[in-house]
């Protein structure tokens, strides 16, 4: 018991970053706080948090040891309500890694979530790098792409399409292309992958020959993409989700439609070694619900390490 009080300690001081606050979290006296992390460090043999007269910070080691820490609370909180009379009440923190440009599919439903689940406490990490969802305790990954690691569950989301796109104004200067071939004419502007620093490929359908585009900018954002594209300088290729509103209101228009084949598919992600707590039950059940109604996804191809490639 007592090195689970200096876990909750430790854990508490470094999400609030003062012995005070957590001793207010924990209900207990700063004091307290500061002796058990420092019990805890002694029982360990290492400096957890530096310490100054102005804040409190995490030591390298702390960082590793945090993230291991968050992990066994976060179980600890799942079996409590896996055996309390209230489990189907789903509550607590809900850890979520997901691409930058899903919030274009996120943010429009996550106020509905939330009004309906009232005691989970959304924790969302939006970035495109590889995450290991087992070793970085994370809930709920949302990724496109295959699932070769048995470690994981995986449920579709919602379907996507990769588009063509270009402004009014570039397609007035430089005409329309026809077939992939006239791009010759035309300048690209490609999205680079963060992770792998590939391009990202234009999916042309089976048989079309690879067309040549002269590059006129490359970038690994894709909002930064969109926001050349509508500017006016090249053709982008892009995921309809984000791209929806710039289409309807005449910014951009989608060219080689005939010729393109960007099908695919956003998939969530967990541990199958885990139990399937109230809180992660709702929101897997819930999204794909609530998107199948509406507009479908944006894509990027970001990997998961450990459990899908």
């Amino acid at each position: 018991m007592d090195r689970l009080n200096g876990l909750l300690a430790f854990a508490r001081t470094a999400e609030l970053g003062s012995f005070v606050a957590a001793g207010r979290a924990l209900g207990i006296s700063a004091s307290a706080v500061g002796k058990s992390v420092a019990r805890l460090e002694q029982e360990l043999g290492v400096r957890l948090l530096q310490r100054s007269t102005r804040r409190i910070g995490l030591t390298e080691e702390g960082k590793s040891f945090n993230e291991r820490v968050r992990r066994i609370l976060d179980e600890i909180d799942d079996a409590e309500a896996m055996l309390s009379r209230t489990r189907e009440t789903p509550h607590g923190r809900l850890r979520i890694s997901t691409p930058i440009v899903t919030y274009h599919l996120l943010l429009p439903v996550l106020s509905e979530f939330m009004a309906r689940y009232p005691e989970i406490e959304l924790d969302i990490d939006f970035n495109d790098r590889i995450v290991d969802v087992i070793d970085e305790g994370i809930d709920v990954a949302i990724r496109s792409g295959e699932l070769p690691d048995s470690r994981l569950v995986s449920r579709p989301v919602a379907p996507f399409r990769m588009l063509l796109c270009a402004a009014a104004s570039y397609l007035d200067r430089h005409g329309t292309p026809g077939t992939p071939a006239d791009l010759a004419a035309h300048f690209g502007i490609h999205f680079r992958f963060l992770n792998s620093g590939r391009l990202l490929n234009w999916p042309f359908t089976t048989g079309s020959a690879e067309p040549q585009i002269r590059s006129m900018l490359t970038c690994n954002n894709m909002e930064a993409l969109k926001g050349a594209t509508i500017a006016g300088l090249g053709i982008a290729c892009m995921p309809d989700f984000l791209v929806r509103e710039a289409l309807h209101d005449g910014r951009l228009r989608t060219v080689l439609d005939d010729h393109v084949d960007g099908r695919g598919q956003f998939r969530m992600l967990w541990p199958s070694n885990r139990h399937l707590s109230p809180k992660v039950r709702v929101f897997v059940d819930f999204l794909p619900e609530r998107l199948a109604a509406g507009p479908s996804a944006p894509a990027i191809q970001t990997k998961v390490r450990g459990d899908c490639q």
